[in-house]
């Protein structure tokens, strides 16, 4: 089973190596999913926005898990740390609490809405 595990996570991830060797995108080019989108959007839109970043943490982390890098090369650790005990349905329902109490803020970033509001404290928590 462990052998099989490590397989898929070394397909994975260099499929996702070649992908991003393959169509490089600029900084310009990658739309960034801000609160105006999160509302807007359905559950199960939501949930499919959480699983992407929840599958590049996991790409990144075997990817490096033999060498991983620094805290101040790289946010994936800190951000699964920081993270630890939530689940698909508490982050998406944390992220629909904070745009809704902040309506004024929903051209923020949901990265950096669920870095700040959510990761950092349980940082602060998992300490």
């Amino acid at each position: 089973m462990t052998m099989k595990l490590q397989m898929r996570t070394a397909v994975i991830a260099a499929c996702m190596t070649l992908a991003m060797a393959a169509m490089p995108a600029r900084a310009a080019e990658v739309p960034l999913v801000t609160g105006e989108q999160w509302t807007t959007s359905s559950e199960a839109v939501k949930k499919a926005y959480l699983v992407g970043i929840a599958n590049l943490v996991q790409v990144q982390t075997a990817y490096f898990a033999a060498n991983p890098p620094t805290d101040a090369q790289n946010f994936v650790p800190r951000l699964a740390k920081g993270m630890q005990g939530q689940t698909l349905d508490s982050v998406r329902e944390g992220l629909d609490r904070w745009y809704a109490a902040n309506p004024t803020k929903l051209k923020r970033p949901v990265l950096d809405t669920l870095w700040f509001e959510m990761a950092v404290p349980g940082l602060q928590k998992n300490k």
